[in-house]
């Protein structure tokens, strides 16, 4: 069983930064599509970021609308390791926070709906407050 343990939560000022990391073990992830969703209380999960296995020297990254030009998002295959580099968080990105994986498709595409992701983890509290 694929086990996705998430790192780096916490609470920040409106304004900072943070760094998630989301690890697998019992997986190699590198040649699965790896994303991030948000998750508030009472919502649904909705989709943060998403990046591809890399196809040759390419990979191919999605970012929602509402995180683009503040989040990144990166893997580190020799680490087992995707992350999310958070940026000028708002109030309004308080949420838990999942890392989720699945093979990668013959498209090159991330997607973007939760129930095309096969393995999930527990998730990360960010919470963006003065």
């Amino acid at each position: 069983q694929v086990q996705l343990v998430e790192s780096g939560g916490g609470l920040v000022q409106p304004g900072g930064s943070l760094t998630l990391s989301c690890t697998a073990s019992d997986r190699t992830i590198g040649d699965d599509t790896m994303a991030w969703f948000q998750q508030e209380p009472g919502k649904e999960k909705w989709f943060v970021a998403g990046i591809t296995r890399q196809y040759g020297i390419n990979l191919y990254a999605e970012i929602a609308d509402s995180a683009k030009g503040r989040f990144t998002i990166s893997r580190d295959n020799a680490r087992n390791t995707v992350s999310l580099q958070m940026n000028s968080l708002k109030p309004e990105d308080t949420a838990v926070y999942f890392c989720a994986g699945a093979p990668s498709n013959s498209d090159r595409r991330v997607p973007f709906l939760r129930d095309e992701y096969m393995y999930w983890g527990q998730g990360t509290q960010v919470t963006v407050s003065s």
